[in-house]
C-alpha cells in the first residue's frame, strides 16, 4: 500500500518497482497510474510505502489530494447479522 502519512488511510498501491530506473509505478485511487522516483519515498516498512509529499511532482500531488473524492461521506456499513464467537 501507498501512504502520504503513516498511520492514515492508504491512497493507492505499488504496481511495479523499476530498480533499473530508480522509480515506482503506483496506482492512486481515483486517478490512475503514476511514476514516482525513489527519491520521493520517505520510508518503507510493514508492507507500506510512505511518500514524501514535498518531493512529488504537481500532478501526483493533485491526484493524492483527490484520492478520496469518490467516497460517499454519508455511507454507513450495514449492521451484521453474524455474532462473533468467543473462546
Amino acid at each position: 500500500m501507498v501512504f502520504v502519512v503513516d498511520g492514515e488511510e492508504g491512497v493507492g498501491s505499488v504496481r511495479e518497482i523499476r530498480q533499473d530506473r530508480a522509480e515506482l509505478l503506483i496506482y492512486i485511487e481515483n486517478a490512475g497510474d503514476f511514476v514516482v522516483p525513489l527519491a520521493a519515498i520517505k520510508d518503507v516498512h510493514s508492507d507500506k510505502v510512505i511518500l514524501d509529499f514535498d518531493r512529488l511532482d504537481l500532478r501526483v500531488r493533485d491526484a493524492l489530494r483527490h484520492a478520496r473524492d469518490s467516497e460517499d461521506p454519508h455511507y454507513e456499513a450495514p449492521p451484521s447479522n453474524e455474532t462473533l464467537e468467543t473462546e
